[in-house]
């Protein structure tokens, strides 16, 4: 069963006073392509994330997105103490020339140096890490689920396109054999019209060289084998749409197929109605065409 690669899915939860929101996107890429969005200390996952993405995605231009908000107290900074000393005896000092200045020891913890980044606890680290995995997997399963309902969605546009392509097909099989017959009779039409105006001229025209000339025909607009590659073209693009492997690069391929025999039958058949239903079936797969651009 196809897929599309148009998908959304989102987890998050809170443990020890730690807020996790994982977000993921997905929509159609030709390869897989993944833009991984992580705070700074959670950087140094990124080929984990991006490896775990790529177990289940597959194709497509993902977008993966992990806010935190830790409010636990082992992240808050140090104050340097000793730091902040210094900063006040000069400020003090500068403060007694201008009296109505007042000093603000919290707008002191902005100055260069005063408030320290604890030390990355590697352990603590690692167990929050195993908790985004887990976050990870449960908005990836949101993004799949959305992606085989698009999926289904595009099956069915894409078999009532291959029906309507049958339909047609079988138009074109029932017509074409008729196309050779209407050219002879036209033929043979013009040729008296020629003779019956040609008063007093003897003409000796053997009827073995109207025949030449409708074998010739019959030759050049012969479409048979067209339309057999076409019907089998529809066959595999049935089988591929129900194949549990990822299948659309080739359904791109076969798409391309499709349309590369109807161009052919519409310049051979050389017949308005044929020439109808040619345009009706590159319709239909200019929509399969498009349709399939979106298939994992």
């Amino acid at each position: 069963m196809i897929h599309s690669m148009t998908g959304y899915g989102e987890a998050r939860t809170s443990l020890e006073g730690v807020t996790y929101r994982v977000e993921i996107r997905s929509v159609n890429n030709r390869y897989f392509k993944a833009t991984i969005k992580l705070p700074e200390p959670f950087q140094r996952f990124e080929a984990h994330v991006d490896k775990l993405l790529k177990t289940r995605l597959g194709r497509g231009s993902i977008s993966f997105s992990l806010r935190i908000k830790d409010d636990s107290p082992v992240v808050a900074g140090r104050i340097n103490a000793t730091l902040l000393d210094e900063y006040a005896r000069e400020l003090s000092a500068v403060g007694k020339r201008y009296p109505e200045a007042r000093l603000d020891l919290s707008r002191l913890l902005d100055a260069p140096g005063v408030l320290q980044e604890q030390d990355i606890d590697e352990d603590r680290l690692a167990v929050q890490y195993r908790t985004v995995e887990s976050l990870a997997n449960r908005a990836m399963d949101g993004v799949v689920a959305m992606r085989k309902a698009e999926g289904e969605a595009l099956l069915r546009d894409m078999l009532e396109r291959c029906a309507e392509l049958r339909a047609r097909l079988a138009q074109v099989q029932k017509r074409s054999p008729s196309v050779v017959a209407d050219y002879q009779k036209r033929l043979q039409s013009r040729v008296q019209q020629l003779l019956d105006g040609m008063d007093g001229v003897k003409v000796d025209l053997h009827e073995d060289t109207l025949a030449r000339e409708v074998a010739i025909f019959a030759e050049r607009c012969d479409v048979n084998e067209e339309l057999s590659r076409l019907a089998s073209h529809l066959d595999q693009f049935a089988a591929l749409c129900q194949s549990p492997e990822e299948s659309g690069r080739k359904l791109d391929f076969l798409a391309q197929e499709l349309l590369r025999e109807a161009n052919t039958i519409g310049s051979k058949s050389n017949d308005a109605e044929i020439a109808k239903h040619v345009v009706e079936m590159k319709a239909a797969i200019d929509r399969i065409k498009e349709q399939v651009q979106n298939v994992e």
